[in-house]
């Protein structure tokens, strides 16, 4: 008992100097936070990797390309991709907000266009319906929320450019654009075109 009265000491409280560990721990969260956003920003001004396709992929023997999207850049890029192969993609979500992959033509890209606009709810609490594009459409569509991860196949079209965005809304305004090189497996290029990237105009 204390000269004021009933002690204020309660089970599981300790009576020694208080812990600064939760400090600590949130100044360290931050710290490393600020690396990241560093090195990310870094990154898109190194130059990509070279890739040496030696064999096409096929149907019954897929070739592996992983790509990564992050705020707001998808990694590697360009893609690289040889006309009429197979390809088994990996794609990761590493950003903290959700992407979605578009891979196709001019024609893709405005169908996905049109379709992630419409599905954007008019206020946050607004339910919209999923995007989706006429049947036929083609290319290649995925759409992932934060930390998330798919494997899909995608035959790569002949004869056709190519163009790699998020058409999720504002992403595009924010630099998410990719590139997609198309070229024989022998390192050659298929086609005397640059790789595609840029947006595609809305309608």
């Amino acid at each position: 008992m204390s000269r004021f009265g009933r002690s204020s000491y309660a089970p599981g409280m300790s009576s020694g100097r208080v812990s600064r560990a939760p400090a600590f721990v949130v100044v360290g969260f931050f710290a490393a936070a600020v690396v990241l956003v560093i090195v990310g920003a870094q990154r898109p001004l190194e130059r990509p990797p070279d890739v040496h396709i030696g064999r096409a992929g096929t149907a019954a023997e897929p070739r592996d390309v992983t790509v990564i999207m992050r705020d707001y850049r998808f990694d590697p890029t360009p893609v690289v991709l040889v006309p009429g192969e197979t390809v088994r993609f990996t794609i990761l979500n590493g950003g903290l907000v959700e992407h979605d992959l578009v891979i196709g033509d001019e024609t893709v890209q405005r169908a996905w266009s049109r379709a992630d606009a419409a599905a954007t709810p008019p206020n946050p609490l607004a339910t919209a319906p999923p995007a989706s594009v006429p049947p036929g459409t083609g290319g290649l569509r995925v759409l992932l929320d934060s930390g998330q991860q798919a494997v899909v196949t995608y035959e790569v079209p002949r004869g056709k450019q190519l163009a790699l965005l998020c058409h999720i809304p504002g992403h595009i305004e924010k630099g998410m654009v990719g590139a997609v090189e198309l070229r024989a497996a022998d390192g050659g290029r298929s086609s005397p075109l640059e790789p595609t990237h840029g947006p595609t105009p809305r309608r």
